[in-house]
């Protein structure tokens, strides 16, 4: 059996999240104006190297250097939500940390790891950035990274990952994905799945700073109705997660849900390590009243 690296299955975890038919997203079927399938895919391709050696170096460098390699190769923010998720999980799994946890990674952050994400977030200048009332990241920070995450905490879904010892990713998140995966027997239909349990469940961050609550509220709202029609498992749920992906797609990408998939990425990686899911599972969903 192959003992794939941290690296690779970082890139698995960003191939799968892009190509799965979620509601509101690039995926294979379908692009935004001015980002599409390659962009995801190129920049899941050169954050893997960087995240492969996350262990011997700090959180923010690892950050800085996915995000500035992102930026050469797409010229756009589509991955910043993921490289700060993956970055301390990726410290903790590399396996130059023996008997770290990431908890450990998290408590170990510096004043320097908030500058360098910081810096990293000014680069990638991603969609709906507002400002903040302490530890703006446009400000020199005066604080640890994991201190300034939890100041972000009830805003931003990924920040409060730092927050609570990525809490969200390991106990909703991964038994969401791996129980879908289980009644589906696809990567892809599991994927979607999570997508309307996570936002039924989560408003989506990145809704919400482009939007505000009652938008955000709104789609939480549709997903947990198309769920409470059976979801993927009866073609009324299916028809409204179809009605929901046309919403979500009405008003350019404002209404896309990133910070949902972000955290599915984060998902898939923490499944991909623990050998609940391997690279070589089924991917593909064949069904014929989907996106």
């Amino acid at each position: 059996m192959i003992d794939f690296t941290t690296g690779e299955l970082a890139q698995t975890a960003c191939i799968w999240e892009a190509c799965a038919r979620k509601v509101g997203n690039v995926h294979r079927g379908a692009d935004f104006a001015n980002t599409a399938l390659t962009d995801f895919l190129l920049s899941g391709a050169v954050i893997g190297p960087v995240l492969q050696h996350a262990g011997n170096r700090s959180v923010g460098a690892t950050v800085f250097d996915a995000v500035e390699r992102t930026q050469a190769v797409v010229g756009q923010n589509t991955n910043l939500g993921i490289i700060l998720l993956l970055a301390p999980l990726a410290a903790e799994w590399s396996g130059m940390r023996p008997g770290v946890q990431v908890a450990d990674i998290l408590k170990g952050l510096t004043t320097d790891d908030t500058r360098l994400v910081y810096e990293a977030i000014r680069l990638a200048n991603p969609g709906g950035l507002g400002g903040a009332p302490e530890q703006d990241v446009r400000e020199e920070p005066t604080v640890t990274l994991l201190e300034a995450m939890k100041l972000a905490a009830e805003r931003d879904m990924i920040a409060r990952q730092y927050a609570n010892g990525f809490a969200d990713v390991f106990d909703f998140g991964v038994p969401t994905f791996t129980i879908a995966f289980a009644k589906f027997g696809s990567v892809e239909a599991a994927i979607v799945d999570s997508q309307l349990r996570w936002l039924a469940a989560h408003p989506d961050s990145l809704i919400a700073r482009k939007n505000g609550a009652a938008v955000t509220e709104d789609v939480q709202r549709r997903a947990q109705a198309a769920l409470a029609l059976g979801g993927l498992e009866t073609s009324a749920g299916r028809a409204a997660g179809v009605a929901l992906d046309r919403h979500l797609r009405s008003d350019g990408n404002r209404l896309n849900p990133g910070t949902t998939a972000d955290l599915i990425t984060a998902c898939l990686f923490v499944a991909l390590r623990e050998n609940m899911v391997t690279p070589s599972a089924p991917f593909r969903w064949n069904v014929s009243d989907w996106l």
